[in-house]
């Protein structure tokens, strides 16, 4: 896996070097055209225009064979790559040298370009390979000017620009020939230094990471073991309250029934917990969903039956909206219809008396949006960050309700996520609150892995 990734890695940096060559080539073009029809300077222009359509052709073919590469090979050669990279910057500096020769050699200071390939060929290889590639610019742009300044070589000169004879002055060309070397290699040496670093602080920092997965994934097994645990025992602390409040047993006096009432409200409040905090557990810990089709209307309808009771003991006025086309989806049903459940809940449990909670359900391109608008307490500013982390509680949502696990929205996201889709907060402009969250309606590709 680790070779594949580098692999695409290289694969990556390949194609992003034939993209700046697009834009090298249209630079080369432009530049030619304006500097003899707008700054009046002499160049051999056929044979600029002539490099440029070859660059062209070269970088077409480049791509192509990549491509091909690609489609063909389901693992892309490591070394077949690097080799493609190799030759394109090799290639690529000896173009440059070409376009010197051709627009005014050691008198032109677009010479300091090579530069910018030393600078790319540090970042896309190794620290070896960018001290070669800086020897060979050295040995092309040296022996160009030096063939030149000897008369081996025709030397085009920048009518116009430059002063003339500079290429023949051997102490100009020896000089900018050493300060052309130095900063070559320097710039290979300090790129190449800042990259390794860099490198060995993403390998830090991967090693950290996968350390701690593994501590989450260690955690979550045992609190998974844990909640499963305490789990059975509420529910059976639960069902020998039911027999007692239910006076099953025996007659209960005032004073007992509100103590055991209390009793069985905090239960069932702790096995509330336990289970929101075990299907969430179980949800990280497996990263996988259980995808089929299921119908939606059924789901917003069961949980606008569950709803409508506690809207109903509070007046609020529970509205919803769906669009008619709108049915079957693809994903888990259940863990939607208790998604929307968890939402529609809380909206409920936090806008006041006589207030308003609508739900929206709308086709949104290739999705499905569900929109749950509240004229309850709405969220602090200062909470938004924290929203969908698990435990966590606004201090208005505390105020407002005591108990709370705290789990609801974190399991929200969870769901949404796996689901390929995403979740949102918005202060309602009329006041309150407005969750929305986007399911697909094809079927689940890696977000419900």
């Amino acid at each position: 896996m680790e070779s594949l990734l580098k692999s695409t890695s290289l694969v990556q940096r390949a194609l992003w070097l034939i993209r700046l060559r697009w834009v090298a080539i249209a630079a080369l073009a432009i530049a030619t055209f304006g500097a003899g029809e707008f700054m009046g300077v002499s160049l051999a222009a056929s044979a600029l225009y002539t490099i440029a359509a070859v660059l062209l052709v070269y970088n077409l073919v480049l791509h192509a064979m990549l491509r091909y590469g690609m489609r063909r090979d389901k693992e892309p050669s490591e070394a077949r790559i690097g080799g493609i990279l190799t030759l394109q910057i090799s290639a690529d500096l000896f173009i440059l040298a070409t376009i010197l020769h051709f627009s005014g050699g050691i008198e032109n200071p677009f010479l300091f370009f090579f530069a910018f390939h030393m600078i790319i060929a540090s970042i896309l290889r190794s620290r070896r390979q960018s001290y070669l590639q800086a020897t060979l610019a050295v040995a092309l742009f040296g022996g160009l000017v030096v063939l030149e300044a000897a008369g081996g070589l025709e030397h085009h000169s920048l009518e116009g620009f430059a002063g003339h004879g500079l290429y023949r002055d051997w102490t100009y060309v020896f000089g900018t020939l050493f300060v052309f070397t130095v900063t070559l290699y320097l710039i290979v040496y300090m790129t190449t230094s800042i990259g390794e670093q860099l490198r060995r602080h993403q390998e830090e920092l991967e090693r950290a990471n996968a350390q701690l997965r593994e501590k989450d994934q260690v955690k979550n097994e045992y609190v998974l073991r844990v909640t499963h645990d305490i789990k059975g025992h509420l529910a059976a602390v639960l069902s020998c309250l039911d027999l007692v409040i239910g006076e099953m047993l025996g007659p209960l006096n005032a004073k007992q029934k509100d103590f055991v009432g209390r009793a069985h409200r905090r239960t069932t409040r702790c096995l509330e917990f336990s289970t929101a905090l075990l299907k969430l557990t179980r949800m990280k810990l497996s990263g996988r969903l259980e995808a089929e089709q299921f119908s939606l209307r059924k789901c917003v309808l069961n949980t606008l039956a569950l709803v409508q009771n506690r809207a109903r003991d509070k007046s609020i006025l529970l509205s919803h909206q769906m669009d008619p086309e709108i049915d079957m989806m693809w994903g888990e049903g259940v863990l939607i219809e208790e998604t929307l459940t968890n939402i529609l809940l809380n909206a409920v449990k936090y806008t006041p008396d006589g207030g308003r909670v609508g739900l929206e359900v709308v086709r949104d391109g290739t999705a499905v949006q569900i929109r749950v608008t509240d004229t309850g307490i709405g969220i602090p500013e200062t909470a938004l960050p924290r929203l969908f982390e698990e435990f966590y509680r606004a201090d208005n949502a505390r105020a407002a309700e005591r108990d709370g696990t705290g789990l609801g929205l974190a399991f929200a996201r969870q769901v949404v996520e796996r689901h390929g889709g995403r979740i949102w907060f918005q202060d309602n402009p009329g006041g309150g609150s407005i969750f929305t969250f986007t399911l697909p309606t094809g079927p689940i590709g890696n977000g419900g892995r």
